[in-house]
């Protein structure tokens, strides 16, 4: 089955809006940058997660840790007193988790380029 980062983002959204929750909120108790929250909660990007992200933000929302992964999955999320399955997968987690915090500083790296350029562009004129 394909994933659905639709459903994903539809499930955050209510369930911060039942919490009373802003997404900067969600960001500190689930200790995903506030990015990457707003990427999954406005499905703004579409690229593969580490489950990790999804677990932090699951357990951040009191659920279980693998709820957000079913929902991605169209399965029914598990109740949260449900026993975690163990992953084979946790080398490949890691591996994601520092693909999408690469990807971040790629992309302040590309925000600061452009600030240096104006910038440079400015003093080069003042001559």
């Amino acid at each position: 089955m394909s994933e659905d980062w639709a459903a994903v983002a539809r499930a955050i959204n209510e369930r911060v809006s039942e919490l009373g929750w802003r997404q900067r909120e969600l960001a500190e108790r689930s200790r995903v940058s506030q990015a990457i929250v707003r990427e999954i909660q406005h499905h703004v990007v579409e690229r593969r997660r580490s489950s990790r992200t999804l677990e932090s933000l699951s357990v951040a929302l009191g659920w279980h840790p693998q709820h957000l992964n079913a929902v991605l999955h169209g399965r029914k999320p598990p109740p949260v007193d449900e026993p975690i399955r163990e992953r084979p997968d946790t080398v490949w987690s890691r591996l994601d988790a520092l693909e999408e915090r690469l990807d971040e500083i790629t992309e302040r790296l590309d925000d600061l380029k452009g600030d240096l350029a104006t910038v440079i562009e400015h003093v080069r004129s003042k001559r």
